[in-house]
């Protein structure tokens, strides 16, 4: 069987390198000639829209996607001729974080207030019904912190709209939360659903610093409430493949911040600290084959490799630690690699991350 992937990032490179150990035949798209996922399977370098090169991948069994801004033409194209998972309508919904709130609340799972901003007018009154603090943010393409200032005062206002406006936004009610959990979930063709220990992520700068799994403290009714809150989005959806949802945990209760259609950097320590990934499950699941064991034993984290990847000789050989480079050039703010551990109790666990972080350093220390 032959799999299609839309995007050639680090995760393209990851979904095809667990393909090709379960057997399955991959082929990626994506414009730029350096995207890392070429160096493990076969890349088109085209257009995401090239006619050519959507009639090869269409030839494909099946199409998935690493990431959300595929354009919704290529999708529509490809899914006249093959099968695209997960679903086009999961695609619009992750891309657009108006849509995307919305469709939380019609399946009653809470969001921050929201309001959509399209001139400045509209952010001042967004801002009285809401209040301050606030985040405005792009309704597309925004990630890792881009695309988004927070308002904690008038005075951030104007700043803000000449920084961001011109273009869809939305405006998002502070919320004061206690930590960021992610729960990680996959739906075969035939509907069956598994999930992975829900993830603890700590972000620095926008972007996520650590993941570590189990995440302490998790109740059973925390853990019913973001279950329940993906079963519902699936079901809807008629989804197949890997989801994630990123949660502010308030006490509690659970409020919503966002879903991602595909593989996600917080649940890079499936790698592994799971018995079946993150990235074989999806690509088990679009391909229709039985999905596996999510449950674990122990515990694992992840530590992002940022702008740049320092020397690892002081990590190599040592127990449940591995690297993870992904072969792109460094740049600011760019993800590099990443590293997993795995540990038979959580004390040393937090051992080994200390042990990482003395190495590759402390994002949250600078």
């Amino acid at each position: 069987m032959k799999v299609g992937i839309l995007g050639g990032g680090q995760l393209g490179h990851m979904l095809a390198d667990a393909a090709h150990a379960i057997s399955l035949e991959t082929l990626v798209l994506d414009p730029k000639p350096d995207a890392v996922a070429g160096q493990v399977t076969r890349h088109l370098v085209a257009d995401w829209v090239d006619e050519s090169a959507l009639a090869e991948l269409s030839q494909c069994d099946v199409v998935t996607y690493e990431f959300e801004n595929v354009p919704a033409e290529a999708v529509e194209r490809l899914q006249h001729d093959t099968a695209v998972h997960p679903s086009p309508d999961a695609l619009v919904i992750s891309g657009d974080r108006i849509i995307e709130k919305n469709f939380f609340h019609d399946l009653g799972i809470e969001t921050a207030p929201f309001a959509q901003v399209d001139t400045r007018e509209d952010l001042d009154r967004a801002i009285t019904e809401i209040g301050l603090p606030a985040v405005v943010k792009t309704r597309r393409f925004g990630y890792d912190g881009r695309g988004q200032a927070v308002l904690r005062s008038s005075a951030d206002v104007d700043a803000a709209w000449i920084e961001l406006g011109g273009q869809a936004l939305i405006l998002e009610g502070f919320v004061p939360f206690d930590r960021e959990v992610s729960l990680i979930a996959v739906r075969g063709r035939e509907g069956e659903i598994r999930s992975w220990p829900a993830t603890e992520n700590v972000h620095e700068g926008g972007i996520l610093h650590i993941s570590r799994a189990p995440a302490p403290d998790v109740s059973d009714d925390l853990r019913t409430q973001a279950e329940s809150g993906l079963e519902a989005i699936m079901s809807r959806l008629d989804y197949v493949g890997v989801l994630v949802v990123e949660f502010f945990q308030i006490d509690g209760r659970l409020v919503a911040n966002e879903m991602a259609c595909r593989v996600h950097n917080s649940g890079h320590w499936t790698i592994e600290g799971a018995p079946t990934s993150q990235f074989e499950n999806h690509m088990r699941a679009v391909a229709g084959l039985p999905l596996g064991v999510t449950d674990t034993e122990g515990f694992a984290a992840m530590v992002n490799l940022v702008s740049d990847v320092p020397s690892m000789t002081a990590l190599k050989g040592r127990d449940g630690i591995s690297l993870h480079v992904y072969g792109k050039s460094a740049a600011p703010g760019r993800k590099l690699g990443h590293v997993t551990v795995v540990a038979p109790s959580r004390e040393v666990l937090e051992t080994r991350i200390a042990e990482i972080l003395g190495v590759v350093g402390d994002r949250s220390a600078r």
